[in-house]
């Protein structure tokens, strides 16, 4: 979980505008107040926060990518119309790299859709893609996570896609041009 709390911290600080107290950022993080105190006097030592404040977000970001770890639970449909799908339903879910980079900002080629979920969730996801397509490798892919991912989430398009910190880490975790795009992103940080 250590890893899961300085992520939610990291999301929180990159998502802000502007200072936020150490309370607030321990209400948005989900974290107690000690967390924030130990992991933001951290932070200051690398210098790149100075008391709440980001004083050089590509550097945060660069420090949040390696803490980072991929995410290990992971399921995969081949779904008709998957977008549709995702439009329709109600259960809550936030897009991420190739598909919520095509929305934001149209350099991907969405080839793949990836979404994360909350874990409680899994079942009605299983069951809602096997009843719309099939199970395996394919065009969906279901990333069981922190819901913490989905801090700040948006809606573009009717579909709901991760924060823009949040997707600039997750491009840069999945490679090759999805790199180069994060790399676009992060200049809207």
């Amino acid at each position: 979980m250590r890893g899961d709390k300085r992520e939610r911290i990291l999301r929180v600080l990159l998502n802000s505008r502007e200072a936020l107290s150490k309370n607030e950022i321990s209400k948005r993080a989900e974290c107690t107040r000690q967390w924030i105190i130990l992991f933001l006097k951290e932070l200051e030592k690398k210098k790149i926060i100075k008391n709440t404040e980001p004083t050089n977000r590509k550097k945060l970001l660069e420090y949040w990518l390696k803490i980072s770890k991929k995410p290990k639970k992971i399921r995969t449909y081949m779904v008709r119309e998957p977008l549709k799908l995702l439009k329709k339903t109600k259960m809550d879910y936030a897009l991420t790299t190739y598909q919520a980079e095509n929305l934001v900002q149209h350099f991907l080629f969405p080839s793949r859709i990836d979404l994360y979920i909350k874990e409680e969730d899994l079942d009605k996801w299983h069951t809602l893609m096997t009843k719309n397509g099939l199970y395996g490798k394919g065009n969906v892919r279901i990333i069981i996570s922190d819901e913490h991912v989905m801090y700040n989430k948006r809606k573009i398009m009717g579909l709901f896609e991760v924060s823009l910190p949040q997707l600039i880490i997750d491009l840069i975790k999945e490679g090759g041009p999805c790199q180069e795009a994060a790399e676009m992103l992060m200049g809207r940080l």
